[in-house]
């Protein structure tokens, strides 16, 4: 009895020891598979090459899969939509149901007023984004070891040292920033002393670190001390010169700005009001969907709810692809959890260490033997294809895009420049559109005509006020003779057509009180205190008609005794037109100055209650500048043209080259 007693004590006390076992070794496969789990799901090289469904094999794998992150709201989803629909058919009283029935129309009706393409489309694509940037973010130390094991010099003990702790003080500086943003990195690193046990830091640098008092992350400390032994470095003659300090810190500051990106990206997040109103909006929509989309009874004859089928295909699906794109925004929003397709910071964090370790010490300055390579001799070396690439030796090489383009013959020839530009100047005048273009320049008014037309109408009412005949004589004999035709279109002189500012010309009408031209002062000769401005007006016009009739009276006998050699035209303030063959003029004009504080134009001043036209080609007379006057045309009535218009006479002003008028009171 006793025996039985400890063979049983025995075997249970085996079967414990095996328990304890299997359950050790299934707990270390659990870890093991939650470990695997974390590794980021990589399936680039089954799609390398579209194929006929190629991505059909991809939508059986279950690990970072859609369905593994959505099939619990998918039932959930399911069930409720199982349970409102039996509720309808089975438990609800003929005026339930027709109530139910209205509230299902009311609710599909309005459902699709939410736009969830557009919210969902917007918020994935800005997720997206800077998911990857938070994934280009990281910092990485392949350029930073580089420089470093180039430009710091010395394979003794001191030498290697510098660059193993300044190596060592980057990836601390990487270290302390993954550990603040990745939950996956603070459990393996969850205190400082984990940090110093693992190697990363010293005791002492650990004192000095914490005696650093910051209420900030101090992850940017070591990069502090990394610059610190860099100019220890220099100073020591280790780094050779300036260039290659600053191309090494340059480099540590690349490094550095990549940890505080990821340091921001951490803090600032997509704002929290877009989150809310993508998930509200998904929730809503569904919640929604879960009365509107039921199968409503037939025999009510509803628009659209003709067939009966139990389960709702469609809207399962649409709730798959919708929920399913909130699930993506979900699980990239960030990356630096334990999800599926998160970034694998710790294993960053070691192959970073060591290779940055094995670059800066163990292979400074080992190179290895230079020698000649196999091509050494060959002037067209080639390197060799295997069998499953041959292919492409039958392939041609690609030298251009045009580099088969067929050209006749006839267009090889090259042409003499001669006959290049005899062809462009026929294609030029033959061209039919420069003739087009030309017959609308032609067609098309300018500034020169309008003037012309304004100088003919001047030209015709000096000859009706006037009642003279000399005018009509002196525009049909001397008509290509004179330079001031203001009887004819095509006598204006071409500078008024190129000037920017318009030509003023004033019609003088009807009386006024005022006018816009009394300060207006001819001569040189200053007013006296006392003098009434009429006389003063009078006084000034007398003197200049005196003058003008003079000058008028030598041109014309100048003009009868030398009828073909010189003709005396009237000078004016417009430019002076292009001299024909038997225009040449032998004595200047008379010039007359003129004392004005506002720009003015040339004025023609009949009789009284006359209406005569004012035209200027120039835009503005400055102060004491003198200015020519011209002749007039008339034959037997003596007149000037420099007067200034009667203190009870309005001046209308019309813009002749902008064609717009101006009317001063």
């Amino acid at each position: 009895m006793t025996n039985f007693f400890c063979e049983i004590m025995f075997s249970l006390s085996l079967a414990h020891l095996s328990l304890a076992v299997s359950s050790k070794q299934l707990f270390c496969v659990f870890y093991s598979g939650d470990l695997l789990s974390l590794m980021t799901v990589t399936y680039t090289a089954r799609v390398a090459n579209a194929r006929f469904c190629g991505f059909s094999k991809l939508l059986w794998a279950w690990k970072g899969s859609i369905y593994k992150v959505l099939y619990k709201e998918f039932l959930a989803f399911f069930a409720m939509y199982t349970a409102i629909s039996i509720t309808y058919r089975f438990f609800l009283y003929d005026d339930q149901k027709r109530y139910f029935e209205k509230l299902a129309i009311y609710c599909n009706h309005y459902a699709s007023l939410i736009p969830m393409s557009f919210v969902l489309g917007f918020y994935v694509t800005l997720v997206v984004n800077r998911w990857w940037n938070q994934y280009t973010s990281i910092p990485l130390p392949d350029r930073l070891m580089c420089v470093l094991s180039g430009g710091l010099q010395g394979s003794d003990e001191r030498g290697r040292l510098l660059r193993r702790t300044m190596m060592r003080y980057a990836s601390l500086s990487a270290l302390l920033i993954l550990r603040s943003v990745s939950t996956a990195v603070f459990k393996r690193f969850p205190t400082m002393d984990h940090v110093v046990e693992a190697g990363f830091m010293t005791r002492d640098e650990r004192k000095k670190f914490e005696g650093l008092h910051s209420p900030y992350n101090k992850y940017w400390i070591p990069c502090v001390w990394f610059t610190n032994l860099a100019a220890v470095a220099r100073c020591e003659g280790r780094i050779k010169d300036n260039h290659t300090l600053k191309l090494l810190l340059e480099e540590l500051n690349a490094f550095r700005g990549k940890c505080s990106m990821l340091f921001h990206y951490d803090m600032i997040s997509v704002p929290l009001v877009y989150t809310q109103v993508v998930t509200l909006a998904v929730y809503s929509f569904f919640l929604v969907c879960l009365i509107g989309r039921q199968f409503l009874d037939p025999s009510q004859g509803y628009p659209g709810h003709d067939l009966d089928l139990y389960v709702p295909i469609f809207t399962l699906l649409q709730f798959f692809f919708y929920a399913g794109w909130l699930k993506v925004a979900e699980q990239l929003i960030n990356p630096f959890g334990e999800d599926d397709d998160d970034f694998e910071t710790n294993w960053l964090i070691d192959r970073n260490f060591q290779v940055s370790m094995m670059a800066v010490d163990e292979m400074y300055g080992d190179l290895p033997m230079m020698e000649r390579d196999r091509y050494w001799n060959d002037s067209n070396p080639r390197p060799p294809y295997t069998a499953a690439t041959l292919f492409v030796l039958r392939k041609p090489s690609f030298q251009g895009s045009t580099f088969d383009m067929a050209i006749p013959k006839e267009e090889m020839h090259f042409q003499p420049l001669e006959d290049i530009a005899e062809n462009l100047e026929e294609s030029g005048t033959r061209h039919p559109n420069m003739a087009l273009f030309n017959r609308l320049l032609n067609s098309a008014p300018s500034p020169t005509g309008l003037m012309g037309g304004a100088l003919r109408r001047t030209s015709a009412q000096l000859q009706r006020l006037r009642h003279s005949p000399g005018i009509d004589q002196y525009n049909s004999d001397d008509e290509d003779k004179d330079s001031c035709k203001i009887g004819k279109a095509g006598s204006l002189p071409s500078g008024l057509g190129q000037e920017t500012q318009s030509t003023v010309c004033s019609f003088r009408e009807e009386k006024s009180v005022r006018t816009p031209l009394l300060e207006i002062q001819f001569g040189s000769e200053q007013d006296r205190p006392g003098e009434q401005p009429a006389i003063k007006e009078r006084k000034e016009l007398s003197r200049v008609e005196s003058k003008c009739n003079e000058e008028h009276q030598i041109g014309e006998e100048e003009g009868k005794g030398e009828r073909g050699e010189t003709t005396r035209a009237p000078v004016s303030l417009l430019p002076p037109p292009p001299k024909s063959s038997r225009e040449k003029s032998s004595r200047p004009s008379s010039s007359i100055p003129i004392t004005s504080s506002h720009p003015s134009a040339l004025l023609f001043h009949p009789a009284a209650h006359s209406s005569l036209e004012l035209c200027s080609s120039q835009p503005a007379i400055s102060h004491n500048k003198a200015v020519s006057t011209p002749k007039p045309p008339l034959g037997g009535n003596k007149m000037s043209f420099l007067t200034v218009p009667s203190f009870s006479e309005p001046q209308r002003f019309r813009s002749v080259s902008m064609g717009s008028e101006l009317t001063g009171s």
